[in-house]
């Protein structure tokens, strides 16, 4: 029931007023019934039932000290359907009370039509279906039904490798939220018409309240779309998947991790289909921020529900478009998880969280060559090589080089810019780092020696005996977390090969060494089917591309990008940029202006092949010199990433939690379901 509001909330009498002028003005009654305020009548103010009401026989209803106008608004009768547009009514006033001491505690209950499922346990979690079920019988709608398909017809992309088909379900063609336009359009719910798919145009109603399932056909995508494509990468390190096979039960029941998901959903869909812009996604986000916030004004609240979707929102912020100016839940993410207490010991959610939140620092700093600012030797990984090396702890292996590769990438962080006072102390000092590194090269060693076999090749093909045509060699991995753990190995080896304080590039042995690890990372990335290592791939093929001094060698880095970018929606196009300005290619348009130019002063008659042929000439002998990376800096998105600290995030809103409340949340979060 929509109010407006005409008196702001917690006015009251000016403190410090004369008792003669208070006592001349008659007191106006601010705690009344609105039953009294329509009739215009004074109220006595009476409990739990006012005079004037009893008189009357009307209905004593109680105002919450606002001035507020009561209206019935319903359905209408008849409402035509359009084309080109449609009618929703947004009823906003829960949440206007919702900012009031038990505000929304005066609501009777919202009225709906959807069928509720029981809570008695059943053999069989079989949910009735109508395909019929439109916008004004489902009180939770958040999109209107529109046209169906969303994106162009990609063939071949996907990998059919995980059992049943492309996406874990039968075996289909093509997929919904994938390729638009086709001619046999298939659903991931077959008993649901195409048509009632979302329109990426419709108003949207971000959910606010617990269900029993999602009943709406554009969450059921939204959510399908994070599972399939977001929460599938997420887990690349978690063995018990909790992004995108438990969570999803769980916000259900959670407004601000529903959201949560269904942003980054949306995100992925405006990243892959033009039809879809990022404003809705950034609904959702907005939603499920200001969800967070409120919750962190709340001593009482779930911690780890907290930390859980702040996780979730910055991945939505590293999807974003302008990620740089978007980072509200960075450094909040990684304070709620220190709060939560969890590390590499966790278990359950918190070693999600953790481990994710870890990969994606990892993978800026080894980008950006900062320190990573949560030290590697406070996380609690367990380095003991001797455990572990049954198959079946794949992802144990993996964070174990995660905690190799950060401490690599703070030692090339930590590279001294100055020289010593003296060439003695210049002399300790770089046999010091050498030691350093040298224990590092060996701990990189150690590890490939001791990981089980299921985390080594399956089959390895040199490019000769491939007929994929690719320069590089084709590495067949079995598991998710074997490919992740590899690659975060020859990512390491390759910053090794780079770094050695003795022997520096391009000594023959650091360059081979270089050389071979580099050429593994292409040749992992490039024939990989599965899209749950898109992250890590895209990284490790970045850094591995800026090593390759082949043309050709590098058209083909350029052609994964573009193929990866295509698969997963990940916007690859800075770096691409960054590594043909790394190569010293030399760009269309700038070639374009170059000839432009050199025919002004050439004359008309010039030979556009002699100027192109000059140009590359001149560009030949003067290389573009790669930019150099700035060494020795703390990760400075996370350098404050703790509630201890000051300027901590989250400043304005955040309010310590009750000791008692985290203990019974579970220290490591393992009794969160």
């Amino acid at each position: 029931m929509p109010m407006t509001a005409l008196d702001s909330p917690g006015s009251a009498v000016v403190a410090g007023e004369s008792s003669v002028a208070s006592a001349s003005k008659p007191r106006r009654v601010r705690t009344g019934c609105l039953t009294c305020r329509e009739r215009h009548l004074k109220c006595d103010e009476g409990l739990p039932h006012c005079l004037n009401c009893k008189k009357s026989g009307k209905t004593c209803r109680r105002g919450m000290k606002l001035n507020f106008h009561w209206m019935d608004v319903r359905d209408p009768a008849i409402l035509p359907p359009t084309a080109d547009w449609s009618v929703q009514f947004q009823d906003e006033s829960r949440l206007i009370a919702s900012e009031y001491k038990g505000g929304l505690g005066q609501y009777r209950a919202i009225e709906t039509v959807a069928v509720t499922p029981s809570h008695d346990p059943v053999p069989e979690f079989n949910i009735p279906i109508d395909p019929n079920i439109t916008m004004h019988s489902n009180q939770n709608s958040m999109l209107q039904p529109g046209a169906p398909g969303l994106y162009p017809e990609s063939k071949g992309v996907y990998p059919e490798s995980r059992g049943i088909g492309k996406h874990g379900y039968q075996t289909q063609e093509d997929n919904r939220h994938l390729h638009p336009h086709t001619g046999n359009e298939v659903s991931y719910m077959p008993s649901m018409a195409p048509a009632s798919y979302g329109n990426p145009e419709a108003i949207l109603a971000p959910p606010d309240v617990a269900r029993g399932y999602l009943s709406d056909p554009q969450e059921v995508l939204l959510m399908q779309v994070f599972v399939e494509e977001v929460g599938l990468w997420m887990d690349s390190m978690d063995k018990m998947k909790h992004f995108s096979r438990l969570l999803p039960f769980h916000a259900l029941q959670e407004p601000m991790l529903l959201n949560a998901f269904l942003a980054c959903g949306a995100r992925h869909l405006s990243l892959v289909n033009p039809l879809y812009h990022e404003d809705k996604a950034l609904t959702y986000y907005d939603t499920a921020t200001t969800l967070l916030l409120r919750a962190l004004q709340n001593p009482d609240r779930d911690t780890v529900v907290c930390a859980t979707s702040a996780v979730i929102l910055n991945v939505y912020e590293i999807m974003s478009e302008r990620a740089a100016q978007r980072m509200n839940h960075i450094a909040g993410a990684r304070a709620l998880i220190k709060e939560c207490g969890w590390n590499a010991r966790s278990t359950g959610i918190g070693a999600a969280c953790f481990w994710v939140n870890i990969g994606m620092e990892l993978l800026s700093c080894l980008h950006f060559n900062w320190q990573v600012a949560w030290e590697p030797d406070l996380w609690g990984v367990d380095m003991d090589f001797s455990q572990g090396r049954e198959g079946g702890s794949e992802e144990l292996w993996t964070h174990r080089m995660v905690y190799i590769t950060g401490k690599i990438s703070n030692f090339r962080a930590a590279t001294p810019k100055f020289p010593e006072a003296t060439a003695h102390e210049e002399q300790l000092r770089q046999q010091r780092r050498y030691a350093e590194w040298q224990d590092l090269k060996n701990l990189c060693d150690s590890w490939n020696q001791s990981v089980p076999r299921t985390m080594h090749p399956v089959g390895f093909l040199f490019p000769h005996q491939t007929s994929s045509k690719s320069l590089f060699p084709e590495v067949w991995l079995l598991k998710r977390s074997a490919i992740t753990g590899r690659l975060f190995y020859h990512t390491a080896m390759c910053v090794v090969a780079q770094n050695n304080p003795m022997f520096p590039m391009p000594n023959p042995e650091m360059a081979s060494l270089l050389h071979d690890h580099a050429h593994q990372i292409c040749g992992i990335v490039a024939h990989v089917k599965d899209r749950g290592v898109a992250s890590i791939a895209l990284r490790s093929l970045a850094l591995a591309g800026e090593t390759l001094v082949q043309r050709d060698e590098q058209e083909e880095v350029i052609r994964i990008f573009e193929k990866v970018q295509k698969e997963t929606g990940w916007n690859v196009t800075y770096v691409m940029k960054e590594l043909r300005d790394k190569w010293g290619w030399i760009s269309e348009e700038q070639m374009l202006r170059d000839q432009m130019t050199f025919n002004q002063f050439a004359g008309a008659n010039a030979n556009m092949s002699t100027a192109g042929q000059g140009l590359q000439g001149g560009q030949q002998q003067q290389p573009q010199q790669p930019p150099k990376m700035i060494g020795g800096i703390l990760n400075p998105l996370l350098a404050r990433a703790d509630f201890s600290l000051p300027n901590h995030p989250y400043q304005a809103y955040y309010q310590p939690p009750r000791v008692h409340d985290l203990q019974g949340q579970g220290q490591y979060g393992q009794n969160y379901f």
